[in-house]
């Protein structure tokens, strides 16, 4: 492989610096650890060893972060790529406010590309066209400017060295294209943030953008270069909610984030606390609120840059009043039941849906949680469900994600030229008295959100560390529309009307009494969702984090 000269004399020191991280891996890291000087959980070993690396050098959680999702596309590939998105949280304590990243790509902006979603579909199963423009590379540019202080070459050099010692046939093709932005980064001049940019410039602008441009054409794919151009890493407010005193802080609702607020705020009107952890009471009572929540977010939820979407009144307190009322707290329901959040109205609708009638392929998502010893935390879900897409010439491959709108034309969440489609990566943070307590993060597509009400619930009513938290065993329901179906007859969507499915270790007992409410009990002996989760104890400072060893899921911290 050659080289150009400038580059070929920073070559053998990016590629020393990145194995400095990537040596004697597995031993060091466990599935929890605990200690006061940073932390990390996230999917494979590696990943989490190289952001504790970063910390250790008395880096940031963002620079950190930003290591460990490269490393993860590499680490966690199947469940990850450099083409796909991360949506992602962070809590900056310099200015002492949580800001969202939004790492998703939207869809073609060629009105002949919309067009033909809408007269032959959105491809279901897995296809070139339905890839949305790749966010990754974006986000963590804008990562490193917002909070970080080390550059992208120092970012990537532990994910090259990954690449360097593998041995699929992309590897060496994508070192190739990461290089190139580290080359071009190099080359440029002014202030870090110039030399950021130009790396990141290189892949949405440059020569990796006419190299993926081709790429797109030969594959049958829909984006070009202008949608590589024309991508930002939007910067935003969270969606947050109070529960018991602990402030939530999800992203919006271009993700299914807000649901788990709606399903908070609906549950603040029981004493969860006084119910035995995992009774049928508590599981029932848990169940049913999800079921409301996730019909308002398949409703309502959309990008709301391009549709109106009602998130103060889905949050409002009166909302959740005449929300609560529709529970029994002996009966479980079996219709599809979105309020009116505009008139506080408890339904809106209430009918009986059809299961869906095919199966729709999903491919799983990693996790990434981050603090450091200054009380910086992130939490980011990267992901690509790339399906039946494999790499180009760059070693970039891409996901499906359009396949998360619809053709429907009166539907919010319809295909639109550049809108993010609305996707279930959903990351976490919660404050405490205005701080960051707690970092969450799950994998488990439609059921992200039910994983992570799971957790906090055990962490806030129930006063479990994240090594409990994580492994306990946990439930979920199928009583939603399929988020990775784009048919535009959303009835015809539903994954499983009242099924509800909860670990083995779940006594006889509570699923026989649930399913006398009227529950379709499903059993699984695997993980529900791949949760990890970082706790920051008030007043010690010492930090907790775990990862569901069953999902193989890994934790480090720095004593």
């Amino acid at each position: 492989m050659k080289y150009p000269v400038f580059f070929r004399s920073h070559l053998l020191a990016i590629i020393l610096l990145g194995l400095t991280w990537t040596q004697g891996v597995t031993q060091e890291i466990s599935w929890h650890a605990s200690g006061k000087n940073g932390a990390v959980a996230a999917g494979h070993a590696d990943s989490v060893l190289i952001g504790l690396r970063i910390l250790e050098r008395g880096k940031t959680a963002a620079d950190a972060a930003a290591a460990t999702i490269l490393a993860l596309s590499v680490t966690d590939y199947g469940a990850f790529a450099i083409g796909g998105e991360v949506p992602l949280l962070i809590y900056d304590a310099h200015v002492k406010r949580v800001r969202v990243l939004s790492g998703v790509g939207g869809a073609p902006l060629s009105p002949e590309a919309i067009a033909s979603f809408y007269n032959h579909g959105i491809p279901a199963t897995g296809s070139m066209k339905a890839a949305p423009v790749p966010g990754v590379v974006d986000l963590v540019v804008e990562l490193l400017k917002l909070s970080g202080t080390i550059s992208f070459e120092e970012a990537v050099a532990p994910t090259l060295a990954l690449l360097d010692r593998g041995n699929q046939n992309w590897h060496p093709k994508l070192a190739v294209t990461l290089r190139t932005l580290v080359e071009a980064e190099r080359l440029a001049s002014g202030t870090r943030e110039n030399k950021l940019t130009a790396a990141r410039d290189c892949f949405y602008r440059g020569s990796v953008a006419d190299q993926l441009e081709a790429w797109y054409i030969a594959t049958g794919a829909l984006l070009r270069k202008k949608d590589l151009e024309a991508h930002v890493t939007h910067i935003e407010d969270p969606v947050t909610v109070d529960y018991h005193g602990y402030t939530i802080c999800k992203c919006g609702p271009w993700t299914q984030g807000p649901v788990l607020c709606q399903n908070l705020k609906i549950l603040e009107g029981f004493a969860l606390h006084t119910l035995q952890h995992l009774s049928p009471d508590y599981i029932h009572l848990v169940t049913e609120a999800m079921k409301l929540g996730y019909a308002d977010r398949d409703e309502y939820y959309a990008d709301p840059r391009f549709s109106n979407v009602p998130m103060a009144e889905l949050l409002s307190e009166d909302y959740a009043i005449v929300r609560r009322s529709l529970i029994d707290l002996q009966e479980a329901s079996l219709d599809r039941r979105p309020g009116d959040p505009i008139g506080v109205r408890a339904l809106k609708i209430s009918a009986l849906p059809e299961n869906e009638s095919i199966s729709i392929i999903k491919q799983d998502t990693t996790t990434c949680v981050v603090a450091d010893r200054w009380g910086n935390v992130v939490a980011a879900t990267p992901s690509c469900n790339m399906l039946t897409n494999t790499p180009g010439p760059s070693g970039v491959n891409t996901g499906n994600r359009v396949r998360s709108m619809n053709t429907d034309p009166n539907h919010p969440n319809r295909v639109e030229a550049g809108k993010r489609p609305r996707v279930t990566l959903t990351p976490t943070l919660v404050l405490k008295n205005g701080f960051p307590i707690l970092a969450v993060s799950v994998a488990g597509g439609d059921f992200q959100d039910q994983t992570g009400l799971n957790v906090l619930l055990n962490h806030i009513d129930f006063g479990m560390l994240p090594k409990e938290a994580v492994s306990a065993p946990r439930f979920y329901t199928n009583h939603h529309q399929d988020s990775f179906n784009p048919s535009p007859d959303r009835q015809t969507t539903f994954v499983g009307r009242g099924e509800l499915c909860v670990n083995d270790e779940i006594s006889s007992e509570v699923r026989h009494s649930l399913a006398d409410r009227g529950h379709i009990i499903k059993k699984t002996a695997g993980p529900i969702g791949m949760p990890v989760m970082i706790f920051i104890e008030p007043g010690t400072g010492m930090i907790y984090a775990a990862g569901d060893p069953k999902a193989n899921r890994h934790a480090g911290a720095l004593p």
